[in-house]
């Protein structure tokens, strides 16, 4: 049976997906380039990119699916708009706003699974689906799908809804209609986003050093956060939105209209650090069940939340900190330390 690529975009859109593209499955354009930042150490602690078996994937995706032919990339928005004098607070420890809903594996996953399956009674033939943990550079895939252009802060960028959305793909060994890459740039001279991180994270366009980058520090690092970036992490607790909150095509964002992703309850977007420094394990548990937070653990959110108490310039924090020196983990302990040290001065 033939299925055309409208009618798998539409079904995809049935499924909820506000983007949808098609692109063939050969190696990325860009994965040299991955590869050289890769040996200069730019992934910071996270060995598992560097892996032979990963880069083996990268390099061919008939590893991950034997007789693959198709990628099939989706976009699913999480836009929200909340003011940003409530984000900024610094009483409270702000969360990247792609958290404020509920895990989007969770979600995005059965529907990419329930669009392969649909594809699978169709065409007879195998795929895979994946929600960023697969090993395919898959921005990339997407520019090469037609979704929008990676920008100067290695985002993928529609200049029709900006760069908040979420990003998955189904690998198929059907083979499919093309669609044509998304022209190579709409960056022109703009450089905000390189300009506006706190911790310059940019070493150049298009390159992102995690050694340096807030979202790194605050949800993949598992232990110190290096002592000369923490004052410049504001009230930052859990990834960071500034390189895209200031581009220009982020006025474009469509607001998403999956209710699993809004979120009203600003304890859950923005809580305040008073509340956090107080929390047990089973309070952190209880509040971010369902969340991409709970995957950090406790102490982890704990020493992100003893760095934004130090940012906050609020010495009433300084009482809720005393409490945490004795804490049972060193890193927490050590954050303590240099929180009160900040408030103190």
């Amino acid at each position: 049976m033939y299925v055309s690529a409208d009618e798998i975009k539409a079904q995809a859109v049935a499924q909820g997906f506000n983007l949808v593209g098609i692109t063939r499955a050969v190696p990325s354009p860009t994965l040299a380039a991955y590869e050289r930042w890769l040996e200069a150490g730019m992934n910071a602690d996270m060995g598992y990119m560097a892996r032979e078996d990963r880069l083996a994937r990268r390099r061919n995706l008939n590893v991950i699916l034997p007789n693959v032919q198709s990628l099939i990339v989706v976009g699913f928005d999480y836009a929200q708009y909340i003011p940003k004098s409530l984000l900024e607070d610094p009483s409270r420890g702000r969360i990247a706003a792609y958290a404020w809903g509920i895990d989007y594996h969770d979600l995005m996953l059965p529907k990419l699974k329930a669009l392969g399956k649909w594809l699978r009674t169709r065409l007879q033939h195998d795929y895979a689906a994946y929600v960023d943990t697969g090993a395919i550079l898959e921005r990339s895939h997407a520019q090469q799908a037609g979704l929008g252009i990676i920008g100067k802060n290695t985002m993928l960028i529609n200049s029709r809804r900006g760069s908040q959305f979420f990003i998955g793909e189904i690998l198929t060994t059907a083979y499919i209609e093309s669609d044509s890459p998304h022209r190579e740039t709409m960056c022109g001279v703009c450089t905000r986003c390189l300009n506006a991180c706190p911790t310059d994270a940019f070493p150049q366009p298009h390159v992102l050093d995690a050694r340096r980058c807030i979202s790194y520090h605050t949800i993949e690092n598992k232990g110190s956060i290096p002592i000369e970036l923490r004052a410049n992490f504001g009230n930052w607790i859990y990834g960071c939105d500034v390189c895209q909150d200031v581009c220009p095509f982020q006025r474009f964002a469509t607001p998403t209209q999956e209710i699993n992703f809004t979120q009203t309850d600003i304890e859950r977007i923005a809580p305040r650090l008073s509340d956090l420094l107080a929390l047990d394990k089973e309070q952190f548990a209880q509040r971010f069940a369902g969340s991409a937070i709970a995957r950090i653990k406790h102490e982890r959110l704990l020493r992100n939340a003893c760095v934004a108490a130090g940012n906050s310039g609020d010495r009433a924090l300084l009482l809720r900190l005393e409490k945490l020196l004795t804490h049972e983990n060193s890193i927490v302990q050590e954050h303590t330390a240099w929180g009160m040290g900040r408030l103190s001065v």
